[in-house]
């Protein structure tokens, strides 16, 4: 844009306007400005073509749109400005000139060398409004070199936005040399762009030096001001003085910071609530800071406000900035400014006598700050009635609420009634210049309930000492105990809890103590000699009430046991090399009626002293060994008599075992009685022999048991028919008795082993399992065969047929081999039924004699022919 001078200077009263001015064709700058020729009154002013042309206030013209020559206006463009006061009236005409700015290439020399340009040769960039509305393309600048003038060139533009993205922006006449821009530019986009011009001739032969073309994008107003937060959240104390700071809002604009479009300014709009007055907070228009401005902020009357915070562009102007809205959230925070009052002067509360740990009574206090914070939890301190510190307050997180609490023991005998002096404070203190009130103070009455309790035995527990040996029904004590209910009548009852030994008795009215029998000092009952026993006593009052006592009996040791040897076994060899036992005394009594003890041997049986001597070592030892060289192996038991040193001291002959042995070069016993001298005697050997004894004789008891079942089992698998099989009969014939019928025999064996079975019977090559094996055996003398071979014949076939063919028959190698007779046998053998002879000779009248198992075989074979 170029500027001349003013050409017409019209001067009213108050007012000079001028009004010259050139455009560049597109661009919308300041065209006009009205000065004020000194009046400073008040002025508006109006414009007659508001559709290309603007004025503001001021008095600045804008041009409101792009403008081309194409599309001016026919009627000349009139300002005119009012006088509100006067309300005068001054018109002007300025006279609007639009030129299309040239840009021509520096010139050179025609042998290719630049001509050396002037110092203020500098190309200035171009600027274009954003937004613009067109119409497009929109001419910027025309570009022009001096060598057109005797031929014909081509121009071009190339760089981001022409030929380079964004593409398409920047378009250029080749011929004219018009650079126009092609749509609508963003600032905020792309701020400004980097050309470079060419100009070549026909041929394509750069004429020119390319030249550079910088286009600034101008900013316009065209985006709000935005708040980072919508909502902004501040707090301050209450009771903060004028100018406490609270907070700060920021908003952002995207327009151009350095140019009144990013400019901002920031106002409070409304307040919420209007309390204590509606301007509580003023803000920094140009920080957004939001401070305190007047006093009076109380949380427990307004806990909180709520702003409209506005920010404006246009360095808040009202009518051409473009504004946003935030809100702004205070809250106002607590401090300590209310102390707790209690809701009471006084509280009431009553307890039981000896009761620990019980709530007494409940304190409640009110405080207007904010619940459940430092200034509003209350803390409990007890400041009178409590010297000796029996009670405590401790506070209910919950309710507040403070807790009268028993923490000693009390006793109604002693204090019927407590009347405390207790105060209330916060956990942080008041805040500065505010002070306790009365309320903060109450008084608690504590009455305690009287209930009965327990006697007590004093002193507990109660020693006294006595010698052992007392006799039955002495007395001993009186143990009594004493009732703490002074303002009851009652009365005590005693009775016995523990008395292990059993020797006490009391008496239930009066607590006297006598024995029953004799006090034994050597008791097991009886502990480092004290004896223990226990006592209770009980009351008549409602519920009742009892208390134990303990009573300890020191017994004084007299001389009433006698002393006896120790060890009471040992062992020496039989020939003293040397050989000795030493041995001392053991005595229940305690010193001076224990040792030192004297040691000797008895008169009797006369070969004591003179086969041992004993030579006593010290008051409490002494050494018995062999008077004789050799002594031969045994068990020897050597009186020895023991007399203690008590008054009237006690005697006692004790029997030391002694086992002479043979010994080793070491000394050590080698016979096999060596475990008696180990402490095993001859009752403990003889037991262990009985029982050895008689775990030996069930052993063989169940092992003969066991032989006989199985072979009772084994002979009932032979039989095919009970009611035929004869065998039965002649395993049972040993109930008559007698030599070898008595055995239990096997008839299966009753075949003759030189015997050989019919083929039709026993196929060649099958042998049974229990037969004996094919090696040579003794041949026994051939009878004659049964007159009748036929029936026991077949009987015993088939009966050795059935067992060949039982799978179940025993081996032969097993219990069968014994039911066989052998070779000249007195008893001969029953294999004679199957011989072919005729058996004439032979007598069976004797089977008649064999009971009535055997008659079947008598009707058979015996009597005559027939």
């Amino acid at each position: 844009m170029s500027e001349r001078k003013n050409q017409k200077n019209l001067c009213g009263p108050s007012f000079c306007l001028s009004g010259w001015l050139f455009v560049c064709l597109s661009v919308s700058q300041l065209l006009l400005r009205f000065v004020d020729c000194g009046r400073g009154g008040l002025v508006r002013f109006e414009c007659s073509n508001p559709s290309d042309f603007r004025i503001e206030a001021d008095g600045v013209v804008y041009a409101a749109r792009s403008l081309h020559l194409s599309t001016l206006p026919a009627s000349p463009l009139v300002i005119k400005a009012r006088d509100s006061t006067t309300q005068q009236q001054w018109e002007t005409q300025p006279l609007v000139m639009f030129d299309l700015k040239e840009i021509v290439f520096p010139s050179r020399r025609t042998d290719g060398q630049l001509i050396r340009m002037k110092r203020d040769w500098v190309i200035p960039p171009i600027n274009v409004p954003e937004n613009s509305r067109g119409p497009f393309p929109q001419e910027l600048v025309r570009i022009r070199s001096d060598h057109d003038k005797n031929r014909s060139l081509r121009y071009s533009v190339t760089g981001p936005g022409a030929d380079q993205p964004p593409t398409g922006i920047f378009i250029i006449n080749p011929i004219s040399g018009e650079l126009s821009v092609n749509k609508p530019l963003d600032r905020e986009h792309i701020s400004s762009f980097h050309l470079r011009a060419h100009a070549v001739d026909l041929n394509g032969n750069q004429v020119e030096n390319p030249i550079d073309i910088v286009i600034n994008v101008i900013d316009m107003n065209d985006n709000r001001p935005e708040f980072i937060h919508q909502i902004w959240n501040g707090t301050v104390p209450e009771g903060s003085k004028p100018g406490t700071f609270v907070m700060t809002v920021t908003s952002v604009d995207k327009d151009d910071p350095k140019t009144a479009n990013g400019m901002l300014r920031y106002k409070i709009l409304s307040q919420n609530p209007e309390s204590p007055s509606s301007n509580m907070f003023t803000i920094n228009n140009k920080t957004g800071g939001i401070i305190t401005v007047a006093a009076g902020l109380d949380r427990e009357k307004v806990p909180q406000y709520t702003l409209i915070i506005q920010a404006t562009d246009m360095e808040g102007n009202p009518m051409y900035g473009l504004s946003n809205t935030a809100t702004a959230v205070i809250k106002v925070t607590d401090i300590n400014d209310n102390p707790p009052e209690f809701t009471a002067e006084t509280f009431f509360g009553e307890v039981p006598e000896n009761r620990v740990n019980v709530i007494v009574a409940n304190l409640t206090v009110t405080d207007k700050d904010q619940p459940n914070t430092p200034a509003w939890n209350a803390v409990y301190k007890i400041t009178g009635g409590d010297p000796t510190g029996r009670f405590s307050v401790p506070t209910d997180p919950t309710t507040n609420e403070g807790l009268v609490t028993v923490v000693k023991p009390i006793d109604y005998e002693i204090s019927r009634t407590y009347v405390l002096t207790v105060e209330a404070k916060n956990e942080v203190p008041l805040a500065r210049g505010i002070h306790f009130p009365r309320q903060s103070t109450a008084t608690v009455s504590i009455r305690v309930i009287d209930v009965n309790e327990s006697p007590y035995f004093e002193p507990n527990p109660k020693l006294i000492k006595l010698e052992e040996g007392m006799i039955p029904e002495s007395a001993l004590t009186t143990f009594t105990a004493q009732d703490p209910d002074r303002f009851m009548q009652q009365t005590l009852r005693y009775s016995k809890l523990s008395d292990p030994a059993n020797w006490l008795r009391i008496d239930p009215n009066t607590g006297r103590i006598t024995t029953i029998a004799i006090l034994d000092r050597e008791s097991p009952y009886v502990k480092n000699s004290l004896y223990n026993a226990t006592f209770m006593a009980s009351d008549n009052g409602v519920p009742p009430a009892s208390g134990t006592g303990t009573l300890q009996i020191y017994l004084l040791d007299i001389n009433d046991n006698a002393p006896s040897v120790f060890p009471q076994e040992a062992e020496v060899c039989e020939k003293p090399e040397p050989n000795a036992i030493n041995i001392t005394a053991l005595d229940g009594d305690l010193n001076p009626n224990a040792g030192p003890f004297a040691f000797e041997l008895a008169h009797r049986p006369s070969d004591v002293r003179r086969n041992w001597t004993i030579t006593r070592l010290s008051g409490d030892y002494a050494q018995l060994s062999l008077k004789i060289g050799f002594l031969e192996s045994g068990i020897y038991e050597i009186p020895i008599i023991i007399t203690d040193s008590g008054n009237l001291p006690m005697s006692n002959t004790s029997y030391l075992r002694v086992k002479v042995c043979q010994c080793d070069i070491n000394g050590d016993c080698t016979d096999q009685q060596h475990i008696m001298a180990a402490g095993l005697g001859t009752g403990a050997i003889i037991s262990i022999l009985l029982c050895i004894i008689i775990l030996l004789i069930l052993v063989l008891l169940f092992v003969v048991w066991m032989k006989r079942r199985d072979k009772e089992r084994q002979a009932k698998q032979l039989l095919i028919d009970p009611e035929d099989d004869v065998r039965d009969n002649i395993l049972k014939y040993d109930e008559e008795g007698g030599g070898e019928e008595d055995q239990d025999y096997d008839l299966s064996q009753l075949q003759q082993p030189d015997t050989i079975e019919p083929d039709a019977i026993k196929p060649v090559g099958i042998r049974r399992l229990d037969e004996r094996p094919l090696h040579p055996e003794p041949q026994y003398p051939m009878r004659s065969a049964a007159p009748h071979p036929g029936d026991i014949g077949d009987f015993i076939n088939e009966g050795l047929k059935a067992a060949d063919n039982d799978p179940t028959a025993p081996p032969y190698d097993s219990l069968l081999v014994f039911d066989y007779e052998g070779s000249g046998s007195t008893a001969g053998s029953l294999s004679s039924l199957n011989s072919s002879s005729s058996g004439g000779d032979q007598d069976y009248d004797y089977l008649n004699d064999w009971g009535p198992r055997f008659r079947k075989l008598a009707d058979m074979y015996g009597g005559s022919d027939d």
